[in-house]
């Protein structure tokens, strides 16, 4: 079974900018579609991103434009770029795959 480790969550200031990273081990990665989800306290999960192996993304509506992922095999990470950050995408970051593996998540905070 794959696990999941996501890092680079951290409080910013709005319109401020984050890189989110998430590392796989014990399992294949360069095959699978890897995706980031987000919930915030007392609402639905959602879609962030999708990176299929070919590298090609998809993106949720509230974050396109904003956000880019992306994947690097060798090291078989993923990694979620956020740029004009707004309150609203304060939640925790959750990375999975196509399996149906989750990582534990990573806290971003946007505040004053």
């Amino acid at each position: 079974q794959v696990q999941l480790v996501e890092s680079g969550g951290a409080l910013v200031q709005p319109g401020g900018s984050l890189r989110l990273s998430c590392t796989a081990s014990g399992g294949i990665f360069i095959f699978l579609t890897m995706g980031w989800y987000r919930r915030a306290p007392g609402k639905q999960r959602e879609l962030v991103a999708t990176i299929t192996p070919a590298g090609a993304t998809d993106y949720g509506d509230s974050v396109k434009g904003r956000f880019t992922m992306s994947r690097d095999d060798a090291r078989k990470t993923v990694y979620l770029r956020m740029t004009s950050l707004k309150p609203e995408d304060t939640a925790g970051y959750y990375c999975t795959n196509s399996l149906g593996d989750w990582g534990q998540g990573t806290q971003v905070t946007v505040s004053s």
